[in-house]
């Protein structure tokens, strides 16, 4: 399958998962089937993990805290970092998981209902792991942006054309 043609059905989709197969075969002047075919494989090899919508909670009732937790870890032997990050991903209130350079090893980002739920969360799962050295928890007060797309700026939070905030 022609690489050229997957990153462009990459590139569309990630920035929009709503398009259509049609839409997208119009978009880059390929057949509907050629597509349909690329997108099939590249969900097929894992490339293509999933659709998800990007929802601001801030405009619902729903109550929740998002923190990021730095962790400072031991790397096993013969393992490295992997069963550590293994063992903490499975975790469900873990969103995202990243090694790290710098002063910690991972970031981790999770959900709670509340400051308290991801504070024990920490305290009880995370910093209980053996080869868990430190953490550091960060909780996140306000989203101005994620994955490339701007959260609901009031007036007093405008940027002019030079980046100055107004």
């Amino acid at each position: 399958m022609d690489k050229g043609l997957k990153n462009k059905v990459l590139s569309l989709i990630e920035g929009d998962a709503r398009l259509s197969k049609e839409r997208i075969a119009v978009m880059l002047d390929e057949p509907v089937e050629a597509i349909a075919q690329t997108i099939e494989e590249l969900e097929n090899d894992g490339v293509v993990l999933g659709y998800k919508a990007l929802v601001d909670w801030d405009k619902t009732d729903r109550e929740y805290v998002t923190a990021l937790i730095e962790l400072k870890v031991t790397p096993q032997r013969d393992r490295g970092f992997e069963k550590v990050a293994e063992r903490i991903s499975n975790y469900p209130e873990v969103k995202d998981m990243y090694l790290m350079s710098g002063a910690y090893d991972y970031c981790v980002i999770i959900e709670g209902k509340t400051m308290k739920q991801v504070a024990l969360f920490v305290a009880e799962k995370l910093a209980t792991i053996e080869n868990v050295i430190s953490t550091s928890t960060h909780f996140v007060l306000r989203k101005y942006k994620n994955n490339g797309v701007s959260f609901g700026q009031g007036e007093d939070d405008s940027v002019d054309e030079r980046g100055n905030i107004n």
